[in-house]
């Protein structure tokens, strides 16, 4: 087993195929296949499986994740040791952050921060919101980056909000008709992602609220997942703006406006411990992170027309 092998599972069970995972270890596609044909063979088990809903984690791949996700911490942790031996190192610097944040927001984040400050080794852990709350209460993390967290333990700057957006695939919605309510929204094909996840329990408690049930024929692991299902037509799905504003604007997915129910709003919030100063590297972060934020739009929304009464 080798770590670029570990790597590249962590990746494909992230980004749900192989030429995705390729872009982000920024390898070919072939090379991520022969780590994860590797990898199996080393374990003697299959780690994907794939069904309708694509390429998925199979029970050994579930099981695998949280020793693959701990291994690459402990290098991590290991290279930063070493790192802060070497002559002229200006510091290290811990994050953690929700799994979309670190897919969709914080690369561009990173990459600005590193022009800056190119001597700084900075380690990102990923998980839930609740899990990230647990690094930086744990001292495992300097700063921590997910939606809606408060903690008497923790200061919370909040950077902006990041609603979940109903979106559908671009070329079936002509643009006069991307508007719906939320009774002809529940008799449609949805796709839900990440069963139990904070997402998943906003978008089933906007139907429950208003006494339908969601016709959800599709349920997956990963945002990245149902943005695919969502682009082939399979359905509609409420996704993070912060994962699907740049599809929006290339007109891959189109922004669909429920106009009987309340957004479903979240703040991306900053989290660090109450009791010690941030170090000069985490201002420094903060500071891009919150030009970064700063530049995202929300998609125009349309006039609401008068209400009518709704059937009963």
């Amino acid at each position: 087993m080798e770590i670029g092998q570990v790597e590249a599972f962590l990746a494909v069970g992230t980004f749900g195929g192989f030429r995705r995972a390729g872009d982000a270890l920024n390898v070919t596609q072939p090379a991520v296949s022969a780590r994860i044909k590797a990898l199996e063979a080393s374990l003697g088990v299959a780690l994907f499986e794939r069904g309708r809903a694509g390429l998925s984690l199979s029970p050994a791949g579930r099981a695998f994740k949280p020793h693959a996700e701990q291994l690459l911490r402990a290098v991590a942790l290991a290279r930063q040791s070493v790192h802060d031996l070497r002559q002229g190192s200006a510091g290290t610097l811990q994050i953690a952050a929700a799994l979309s944040i670190c897919t969709y927001l914080l690369p561009d984040v990173l990459h600005r921060f590193q022009a800056g400050h190119p001597a700084v080794m900075i380690t990102v852990r990923s998980g839930h919101s609740k899990e990230v709350l647990e690094m930086v209460l744990r001292g495992e993390a300097e700063l921590g980056v997910a939606r809606s967290l408060h903690h008497p333990g923790v200061e919370t700057v909040s950077l902006r909000e990041d609603p979940l957006i109903l979106v559908g695939r671009a070329a079936s919605w002509a643009p006069r008709e991307r508007r719906a309510r939320l009774e002809e929204v529940a008799d449609r094909p949805l796709i839900f992602f990440d069963r139990g996840s904070s997402d998943w329990t906003l978008s089933h408690g906007l139907f429950r609220r208003a006494g339908f049930v969601p016709n959800v024929v599709l349920e997956v692991e990963t945002i990245e997942t149902a943005k695919r299902m969502v682009e082939r037509g399979m359905g509609l799905a409420f996704l993070p703006l912060l994962a699907v504003a740049g599809d929006i604007r290339q007109k891959r997915l189109a922004a669909i406006e429920i106009v009987d129910a309340e957004p479903i709003s979240r703040s991306l919030d900053v989290i660090h411990p109450r009791q010690r100063g941030l170090s000069p590297e985490a201002l420094a972060l903060l500071t891009v992170l919150r030009e970064a934020v700063s530049g995202m739009t929300k998609p125009a929304a349309r006039p609401l027309p008068r209400p009518k009464a709704r059937r009963r």
